[in-house]
């Protein structure tokens, strides 16, 4: 069976508790008023003034009952007996039982031998008799009978105006999950992620609106930050894709000329196309990485940063550079590649900007890599981690521009910080500073 809409699924939910209440409560006030009029009743029947006084019923009731008297009162005796003024009063057991025990009054409905319906108090008269009385429940019925009917009248009104409610609360509490469907099936049919949904109040809906925002902001963002991806990588391997295309289309048409090329005009362009093959293959690999780093999210476990330090100044010095250390321990929450990665590229920056040895440092999880090197300008501070930027200086020295950017996402998904200063007395120091601790938790 198809489920209905959320709103009519509301609404029935609405409708169906609004109705058990007022049954409930119908009920309740049903049972209040039918004990009350009992319990008048009960007070009535065995009042000692009038025709009813037990010592005056002794003197003119008969075994057959009277028809005569408009009341019901029965002697009972001991052997089983019986003497009424009225038609007599049906005998039960509890009743048998007051002819010899002096007991509580016993409040019980019965019949008369007639079949009417009554209420009847038996109480000991005396060693040997009992008493009953009773009144009509005649009135008390037609009265309960005709409050049925008002309260299933009012309960059915309830239920009326609870649907009726219910629609309306529905139809209220529902209008913004109606616009945030509105403006997700928006988005699905023209990707359009700039769309937002007015948020009011600080309530459960309105915290969904404010996620739903703060999603398709992170979507738009995620998206240009692609596009402009994509856009400088094109840009960035226009030209060695050119500069290899000329030196390849040079060789081959020596080859189809029969033009032969000088031997060393020849190694050269052949260094410079090996030269550009192995640029172009450190471009896509930061390019790679940089997209991993967009879209992959692997768990995050605690590892040891000092041991992540270590195995990156150990690539460092496989590559030729000059590296000292100075490491206290601390562990942290992240990505032991990724990490590994930054840090080797900073080290790697470090020695090919700055002669000399590197400094890498890291105490109190302030990690330092400090290089030579004759510093970066101020004005190009601001720009060291932006993607395939490079400064004026650094421009005819091997890179994609990449690595620095690499390195500020790194820390980013670690929880960390990335700085690039002037330090002093000469050279370049970079900091990472990452939430940790210094003894392990596991």
């Amino acid at each position: 069976m198809r489920r209905g809409s959320l709103r009519s699924r509301l609404t029935l939910l609405v409708t169906i508790a609004v109705a058990v209440a007022i049954a409930v409560c119908a009920g309740l006030s049903w049972l209040i008023v039918e004990r009350q009029l009992i319990s008048q009743l009960d007070q009535t029947i065995m009042e000692p003034e009038g025709p009813g006084d037990q010592r005056w019923l002794k003197e003119h009731c008969t075994p057959q009952g009277t028809s005569d008297f408009f009341g019901y009162a029965t002697l009972l005796y001991a052997d089983g007996s019986t003497c009424s003024l009225g038609p007599p009063i049906v005998v039960t057991e509890p009743d048998k039982r007051l002819t010899t025990d002096r007991a509580e009054p016993v409040y019980r409905d019965g019949r008369t031998t007639g079949g009417r319906a009554v209420r009847v108090v038996t109480v000991n008269f005396e060693p040997g008799v009992a008493v009953m009385e009773a009144r009509p429940l005649y009135h008390v019925q037609r009265t309960m009978r005709n409050l049925a009917i008002a309260l299933g009248a009012v309960a059915a009104l309830g239920v009326l105006g609870a649907a009726w409610a219910g629609m309306a609360v529905s139809r209220a509490a529902l209008a913004p999950v109606g616009r945030l469907t509105k403006a997700v099936e928006h988005i699905a049919q023209t990707e359009d992620l700039d769309i937002r949904i007015p948020v009011e109040g600080t309530d459960e809906i309105a915290r969904l609106g404010s996620s739903f925002n703060a999603m398709t902001a992170a979507l738009a963002g995620s998206r240009d930050r692609q596009q402009q991806l994509v856009a400088d990588a094109g840009h960035e391997l226009r030209t060695p894709l050119t500069t290899l295309r000329t030196n390849i289309d040079l060789l081959l048409r020596s080859e189809q000329t029969g033009r032969r090329l000088d031997p060393g005009a020849k190694e050269r362009l052949l260094v410079n196309v090996k030269a550009q093959f192995a640029e172009l293959s450190t471009l896509v690999g930061d390019l790679l990485q940089l997209a991993r780093g967009d879209t992959d999210h692997e768990p995050h476990v605690e590892l040891a940063l000092h041991d992540v330090v270590t195995a990156a100044v150990g690539r460092a010095r496989l590559r030729g550079a000059e590296v000292t250390t100075d490491l206290q321990p601390w562990y942290v929450v992240g990505n032991a590649a990724s990490l590994e990665r930054a840090v080797l590229n900073l080290i790697d920056n470090a020695a090919k900007f700055g002669p000399g040895q590197v400094e890498v440092a890291l105490r109190g999880g302030v990690l330092t890599v400090r290089d030579q090197g004759p510093g970066i300008p101020e004005e190009d501070l601001p720009h060291v981690f932006e993607r395939f930027w490079r400064s004026s200086s650094a421009r005819g020295l091997p890179g994609s521009g990449l690595g620095l950017a690499i390195v500020a996402q790194a820390v980013a998904e670690a929880g960390g910080d990335a700085r690039l200063a002037n330090a002093p007395g000469g050279g370049v120091i970079a900091t990472i500073k990452l939430p940790g601790t210094l003894t392990s938790r596991s």
